[in-house]
């Protein structure tokens, strides 16, 4: 989107930069997030950035060969705003220094008391005297550069924020950004405001922008979109067909791994709302015969993905014109697509998607989401008119009941997964759960274990209940559930669904575990 005004984000590295994205977007800034290694001189003129952010990072400013902006970030003559590791190259860079920890490193929560000299930045921002913030360095600055004042100190960092008010440069040691700075969001609020965003970021205007962009990439040529019934591919669909209209053919693969109901509920949302062509192909029996006998998670996610490629393969075949592919892929996608140092990173789980479709098809891929987060997907959904019970439904992953099955795949199990997570699912919603959760589900565990029913023995599976509250998915931690709920959805479980005598409930957040159990 060329024409908005831009912030740019310097990636260091850290794991919490997304954040500085998401908090830009709730002030209706537009950002982009970009590794150190690209960006050039050339690039920030072409880019040519309203304001700029540095990251924090992992790194010491101290070692050789330690990531750093270009010089050209502090002659742009816009606002510059460091944080942490942006702070510490800030500062060494413009003439100051940067020591190694000797006792003065902070992790977790911190207090900083202003000095109080005014600063545009701290408008509004110091509450009863000092304000929590999250610290997490193991350098400090020792000595700022010219030009920078003292605004605020904490037990460990005397130059908790400086500033060179004059040129509007600023730098913080703690990171404004994450949920445990509560007044973070007033800082970068400042921030963009100094800068002189107009906060133009908008679903109405993305839209249009949108459809604008899809009719020129596509021109007169037919799209073809693989449907999951998810918020992303729906959005996706419906803002493409908003565009070409009959252009568009959705296809939804049902592969025998989805929730009770759910292929018969999204065929139906699509063909009687939305009057897109859409084929729907049960390839059920396909997928479960490659799947029998496998156990193993990875190898499980590589025989789905590999027949999706297949089965895309066969219908687009069928699809005269068809030069394109549509995704929902997100801007999270994008941005952990590019790793910040370059380096290697290990795999936690292979995620399904379509990524080898185009290649293998000819086809040119049509991504018109890859500039949002999850929370702008639903408002844009919004936007579209799509059905709330659609817009807030949970992430549903690409493997379905693959990956809530662990161990070997039977039909049998399936049906027992499905019963069980629909009552899961429903208790959840009497009790008015559903939109305070992230994400909710059952998995069926590969033990049974002995129980008594009727005074008669049973020896039948163990299921884990799992819901989660998060942001965007990175992180997660589990849903504090009343004893009551538990008791009663247990019993719920164990009394309408033949095949399981035993419910557990999972309480791992994530990290050390992940969301879904393979």
């Amino acid at each position: 989107m060329t024409h908005h005004q831009r912030l740019l984000i310097i990636d260091f590295g850290s794991q919490v930069t997304q954040l500085i994205a998401r908090r830009a977007r709730e002030l209706n800034v537009y950002c982009e997030i970009h590794p150190y290694q690209k960006v050039t001189e050339r690039f920030l003129r072409d880019f040519a950035p309203q304001a700029v952010i540095l990251s924090g990072g992992p790194a010491s400013v101290t070692d050789e060969g330690a990531p750093r902006p270009p010089a050209a970030v502090f002659e742009l003559g816009v606002p510059v705003l460091g944080i942490c590791y942006g702070q510490q190259v800030m500062m060494q860079m413009l003439g100051g220094r940067v020591e190694r920890g000797h006792g003065t490193a902070e992790f977790g929560r911190a207090w900083v008391t202003p000095t109080g000299e005014p600063l545009d930045l701290l408008e509004g921002w110091f509450g009863q005297g000092r304000e929590q913030v999250w610290m997490s360095h193991g350098d400090h600055v020792s000595s700022i550069a010219p030009g920078f004042r003292v605004f605020g100190t904490s037990p460990g960092a005397p130059f908790a924020i400086t500033a060179d008010p004059a040129r509007h440069f600023y730098a913080v040691q703690f990171h404004p950004e994450v949920h445990h700075t509560p007044g973070g969001r007033k800082l970068l609020e400042n921030f963009t405001r100094i800068a002189g965003f107009a906060g133009d970021w908008t679903m109405g205007a993305y839209r249009q922008e949108a459809i604008r962009k899809i009719r020129e990439q596509v021109g007169d040529k037919r799209v073809i979109c693989g449907l999951s019934g998810g918020v992303d591919s729906s959005v996706a669909a419906v803002l493409i067909h908003e565009a070409i209209g009959d252009q568009l053919t959705c296809v939804f693969v049902d592969h025998g791994l989805l929730r009770q109901g759910e292929a018969e509920e999204v065929v139906t949302m699509f063909r009687d709302h939305y009057n897109i062509p859409l084929i729907a192909a049960d390839e059920s029996e396909r997928f479960l015969g490659e799947l029998e006998g496998v156990s193993d998670p990875e190898t499980k996610r590589k025989i789905i993905g590999r027949l999706f490629i297949d089965v895309f393969q066969k219908y687009a075949g069928d699809i005269e014109g068809a030069e394109f592919l549509a995704q929902g892929t997100l801007y999270p996608d994008v941005i952990e697509s590019v790793s910040f140092s370059g380096g290697p990173s290990v795999t936690i789980k292979s995620h399904h998607n379509v990524g080898g479709l185009p290649e293998k098809m000819g086809l040119k891929l049509v991504e018109p989401l890859r500039e949002l987060f999850k929370d702008e997907v639903r408002a844009l959904g919004r936007e579209l008119g799509l059905p709330e019970s659609f817009i807030r439904r949970h992430p549903f992953p690409g493997p379905g009941l693959a990956i809530r099955c662990p161990g070997e795949i039977t039909r049998e199990k399936l049906e027992i997964l499905r019963r069980a997570d629909a009552i899961f699912i429903d208790q959840i919603r009497r009790h008015g759960l559903y939109d305070e959760i992230w994400q909710a589900f059952v998995a069926i565990l590969p033990v049974k274990t002995v129980g008594v029913m009727g005074d008669g023995r049973t020896y039948d599976y163990a299921c884990a209940l799992r819901a989660v509250t998060s942001v965007d998915g990175m992180t997660a931690d589990y849903y504090p559930f009343s004893h009551e709920f538990l008791g009663e959805t247990a019993t719920r479980i164990i009394n309408e669904v033949q095949g399981i005598n035993r419910v557990t409930y999972d309480i791992t957040s994530k990290p050390p575990g992940t969301i879904e159990w393979e």
